[in-house]
């Protein structure tokens, strides 16, 4: 057994304003969009919770509150559902255990590492996790989980990697690679949207952080990045070196859903694995391609 402050909180920045899905977006956050029939940030919660993490912190902005109500208990359904004698099972994930789903606002849109740091006092003194909800990861167990393992095994900090052909490297965050140990490699950079003659390796940063606490000293200091914003990936930079840092490559499935055909191939890809309607969609997707 370690010592390890155990990972008890995650962190979610749910603030964006989701332009990309307009006119769906207007009146419903992105994060509520469905991918079958759970929203987006369901899943995330979801894989919070297989990984032991009790506390969910959502980073939100104006206009977010719908993302709350969809956690609280919705008394009229519940009642009107009851008393039909329908199924309330569906609901059970939808529930939290009171004091463990907290907001807090992130006024002006200055960039992921300003979001996290806007959940700082909750936070604490504690490492901590964060999921990006537009990254859907899918596996067994899930990719959290496979990361609270790895913690447990090597501490410090651990970043979520995905193996892409050489020639997508560009689009993203990539890490320096030093040793590797089965899933684990060790992390002695980060290099954003490198020029792919110049990648320092093909494995990308995917969505799921395990972080220590010190992460919201250096971004205190507020300083700005790519875009004009506060990246995390620059603070993160500077705590390598300082403690340890590994990269868990998932054993699983990524799916893009901050891009509509992300979000489009997820849905096909969940509901092609589903019992209840895989097979019915199978042939509904046969059908549409030989036309």
């Amino acid at each position: 057994m370690s010592n390890r402050k155990p990972i008890r909180k995650a962190v979610f920045p749910v603030a964006g304003l989701g332009t990309r899905f307009l006119p769906a977006t207007k009146a419903i956050p992105k994060e509520l969009l469905p991918i079958v029939d759970r929203p987006l940030i369901q899943y995330a919660v979801d894989e919070a919770r297989e990984a032991g993490i009790e506390q969910m912190i959502f980073v939100t902005g104006r206009g977010k509150t719908a993302l709350v109500e969809h956690f609280d208990i919705a008394y009229e359904l519940e009642t009107t559902m009851g008393e039909r004698g329908k199924d309330l099972s569906a609901l059970d994930s939808t529930r939290f255990t009171p004091g463990n789903l907290v907001t807090v606002r992130q006024q002006v849109p200055l960039g992921l590492g300003h979001a996290i740091w806007c959940a700082r006092s909750i936070v604490g003194d504690e490492p901590f996790a964060i999921l990006l909800p537009d990254e859907l990861m899918v596996g067994k167990p899930g990719c959290m989980a496979q990361m609270v393992e790895a913690y447990e095994e090597v501490g410090g900090n651990l970043i979520s990697v995905l193996e892409v052909p050489r020639e997508e490297v560009s689009s993203y965050g990539v890490i320096a690679p030093g040793a590797s140990h089965g899933a684990l490699t060790e992390v002695l950079g980060l290099v954003e949207k490198p020029p792919v003659d110049q990648a320092p390796s093909n494995k990308i940063i995917s969505g799921r952080y395990i972080l220590q606490p010190e992460v919201m000293r250096t971004l205190e200091n507020q300083e700005k990045g790519a875009g004009g914003e506060i990246q995390l990936t620059d603070a993160m930079s500077r705590m390598i070196g300082q403690q340890p840092f590994h990269a868990v490559t998932f054993g699983g499935d990524r799916y893009d859903c901050g891009s509509k055909t992300g979000f489009v191939e997820a849905t096909l890809a969940l509901s092609l694995g589903r019992e209840d309607i895989g097979a019915e969609v199978r042939q509904m997707a046969e059908r549409l391609l030989a036309r």
